[in-house]
């Protein structure tokens, strides 16, 4: 019986890895869809220089953009963390976490980006618990890019309470100040 070590499953015959889009066909034709694959002599695997620039670029914007995801996401917990009534009901510490993936974990905030007015408007859900039993709600937050400095400001934040008495907690509400 032969064993079979990691890199001899890395080793890997075909050399272009392809998206698929809404056909085949299509994503072949488009080249901005083509991920090259390069070994080094020993086996390894390597990326162009370009791949580290593009890849460097949408880790970075998406960990400093004021207006990713996970930036609102991040602010917006903060805020629910220290609102006394949303502690008052799930007690403390307040978890938050995005949708369950089919492995089980909670890390997809899901969001959903448009422009409305010419302004990008984001909205983003996700999931809060604390340290009372059976108590879970479920926090929707939106917010508005300022046209003056281009930064993403709240609309507002809500939590439904998922369990009994159900209702609906207002952190934060700005909708009454706009123009």
């Amino acid at each position: 019986m032969k064993t079979v070590g990691p890199r001899d499953i890395l080793r890997v015959t075909q050399k272009a890895i392809w998206t698929q889009g809404p056909s085949a066909l299509k994503a072949k034709e488009d080249s901005s869809k083509q991920v090259s694959v390069h070994r080094s002599q020993r086996g390894e695997t390597a990326i162009s220089t370009s791949q580290k620039g593009g890849l460097f670029y949408a880790i970075f914007k998406e960990l400093f953009s004021s207006s990713s995801p996970n930036k609102i996401y991040g602010k917006a917990l903060e805020k629910c963390r220290s609102h006394p009534e949303v502690i008052g009901i799930f007690g403390e510490p307040v978890k938050g976490y995005g949708e369950a993936t089919r492995r089980g974990r909670r890390q997809h905030v899901s969001f959903v980006e448009y422009v409305k007015d010419g302004l990008k408007h984001m909205r983003v859900k996700f999931y809060i618990e604390g340290s009372e039993p059976g108590k879970q709600g479920t926090v929707h937050v939106e917010v508005k890019e300022n046209p003056e400095s281009s930064k993403c400001e709240f609309r507002y934040i809500f939590v439904e309470v998922e369990s009994y008495p159900r209702r609906t907690i207002v952190v934060e509400d700005n909708r009454s100040q706009e123009k």
